[in-house]
């Protein structure tokens, strides 16, 4: 579009004194990594309007008011800034992209994450945090994918406003790269100066290539190199500080680096790069055992600035990150030996030699039976049209709180994992957790019974496209077999996990661990039952009256001998509702029951029964 100078330049004036209200960086006093913090704490416990609310944000956020001033999306992928845009997007639904996708410019747009959902596996408030998630055209959203910004060698594909992608020219990485138009590279700069200082508690944990996994500096030299550059040569505009109000407006959150843009060179170009290793922790040791958990205590490293946090190795293997002293280590197996170690990480992600190591043993199962060490998928529906549902089930013998899992496709069986659809929420011990795609139809299962509902692309599978659970972003089971191709291994079938199976398994075994069900197979979803011992009593052994059950029962025990019974019952989504433990009493009454539907669990000496029980 042509530029309205004049206006351009009333506006200016104007947004320029419409910015923060008085005394907002009053706190901002510092210098260096010190000021990025004072930062972080204004800006931070933002506004979560959520996924949706972009839309709502970006008709007045991102409205082209300042090029050709036709009110239309301003786009920084199509924004032709010196001529006639190729095409223009109004602010309504209408142009958005939805299931039908785009093939070419101009078809629709969408929402850009300037810092990929997957560098963040899709959490909340990062998600819909709208100071760097801005609206664009949807096609050339797709050619940018994942990639770092930078500065392109030759082009493989050029937009019709000229952004690129193509080989990088960044020292130290060589995939490729994705180049905005210079109208609009200091804009970009700055949402990643945003996006390092708004999540400074959280970004040392991802993996980017422009990030060295710190949690003051973040980004790798040369990629800082080039941000700063960027910085520079496009200053703050009048359309950006607009932009900063009106997400203001809806966050209560702004982004310093476009009301100050001095702070840039403040924060990033005055602190010297710390090298100092922090000492090792000390005194590491094992504080308590379950049958599948491992309690660890050790004494602070210390560091010339400050220690950050703690990793945990179990068995030379990373498992977890820990802020403080302590870690709870979950969904170990029952009478095994570990050996344990932690290190030390800085803010500048220097990282300690290991602590010294200390062995832990689980104890025995205390419920009779085998448990599995981790969740695992238990149900897998690939049926008619967007019938695709997914169930983990819970049987370690403890709660899994799944922020730390997610599920990926790698399609049509090649290439690499999908960005991946984070799970939330807890997971009961012998629970199921369903995940469906959100257009399922309601014949084959109720989207609202699911315990999450989404239009990932992770969820619209097919017959050969592998899923994987991943904790971590480490695989820990997997439906189908990765890099296998495209040959399809469960088209239109329902598989349902064999109760034999108690645990996850990297290798596909359909025909040894998976039941095979008719295409819509529903049914069992929100259930499932598994074999808690290779050895089970006689149902025999008890029985139950009235049979019928209704809402109060009476457990008849038939052994004549003296030894001791235990009795569980659960809520299909998990909940213990009743417990009798070592009990040689060989009647047990029951009472105040609702109706539905549970599993009782009775263990006798090294032998369980699981069995279901429906309450009339």
């Amino acid at each position: 579009m042509k530029k309205f100078y004049i206006l351009f330049f009333t506006l200016y004036a104007v947004f320029c004194s419409a910015q923060a209200p008085a005394n907002y960086y009053s706190t901002a006093t510092g210098t260096g990594y010190t000021l990025k913090t004072q930062l972080y704490n204004i800006i931070k416990d933002h506004t979560d309007n959520g996924y949706s609310g972009l839309y709502v944000t970006y008709q007045t956020s991102d409205i082209d008011n300042f090029y050709e001033n036709d009110g239309s999306i301003l786009d920084m992928y199509s924004e032709n800034p010196n001529g006639n845009d190729p095409y223009t997007y109004s602010a309504g639904a209408t142009q958005r992209c939805g299931s039908a996708g785009y093939t070419n410019e101009g078809d629709c747009y969408n929402r850009e994450h300037i810092i990929p959902q997957s560098v963040f596996d899709e959490k909340a408030p990062m998600v819909s945090d709208a100071h760097f998630i801005t609206p664009t055209d949807g096609k050339v959203n797709g050619v940018r994918s994942n990639y770092p910004h930078s500065v392109v060698a030759t082009p493989t594909e050029t937009s019709l406003n000229g952004s690129k992608l193509g080989a990088s020219t960044t020292a130290g990485y060589s995939g490729l790269v994705f180049e905005p138009i210079d109208e609009f590279k200091g804009d970009i700069a700055r949402m990643y100066f945003y996006f390092a200082t708004r999540y400074e508690n959280t970004v040392a944990g991802y993996s980017y290539p422009m990030f060295n996994g710190s949690s003051n500096k973040v980004f790798t030299p040369a990629f800082l190199s080039q941000l700063l550059a960027w910085h520079n040569q496009d200053p703050v505009s009048a359309r950006e500080i607009a932009r900063n109000n009106a997400i203001y407006a809806r966050q209560n959150n702004r982004n310093p680096y476009i009301d100050h843009p001095e702070y840039v060179a403040a924060v990033w170009t005055t602190e010297a790069d710390d090298t100092t290793v922090p000492t090792a922790p000390t005194n590491l040791a094992v504080a308590s055992s379950t049958s599948n958990s491992i309690n660890l205590t050790w004494s602070a490293a210390t560091d010339n600035v400050a220690v950050t946090g703690y990793a945990v190795y179990v068995n030379s293997v990373f498992k977890q990150n820990e802020t403080g002293l302590s870690a709870t280590i979950t969904g170990l197996t029952p009478s095994t030996s570990y050996n344990f170690y932690v290190v030390a990480r800085d803010a500048s992600n220097n990282t300690s030699v290991p602590s010294s190591t200390v062995n832990g043993v689980t104890a025995a199962s205390t419920g009779g039976g085998n448990t599995g060490s981790e969740i695992f998928f238990s149900e897998y529906i690939e049926g008619s049209s967007n019938n695709k549902i997914l169930e983990i089930s819970n049987f370690t013998g403890s709660a899994i709180n799944l922020s730390d899992y997610s599920i990926k496709k790698q399609s049509n069986g090649a290439g690499a994992w999908g960005s991946g659809l984070a799970l939330t929420g807890t997971i009961n011990d012998g629970a199921s957790y369903v995940i469906a795609y959100n257009l399922a139809a309601t014949s084959c299962y109720n989207i609202a019974d699911a315990n999450l509902s989404s239009n990932s692309t992770d969820l619209q599978y097919n017959g050969n496209d592998p899923i994987g659970l991943f904790k971590n972003n480490v695989l820990i089971d997997i439906i189908g077999t990765f890099n296998g191709g495209s040959p399809n291994f469960a088209i239109d079938e329902t598989l349902r996990r064999k109760p034999t199976v108690t645990g996850p398994n990297t290798i596909f075994n359909k025909s040894g661990e998976w039941d095979v069900y008719t295409k819509d197979t529903c049914s069992g979803l929100g259930s499932h039952a598994v074999t808690l011992s290779n050895e089970e009593f006689n149902s025999a052994e008890f029985s139950i009256y009235p049979n019928p059950v209704t809402h109060q029962f009476t457990i008849n025990f038939k052994d004549s001998s003296d030894e001791s019974f235990s009795i569980a019952i659960y809520s299909l989504v998990g909940q213990k509702v009743f417990e009798r433990q070592n009990t040689n009493t060989k009647t047990v009454e029951v009472q105040s029951f609702s109706k539905g539907t549970y599993i009782i669990k009775i263990t006798k000496d090294s032998k369980t029964l699981a069995k279901k029980l429906i309450i009339n």
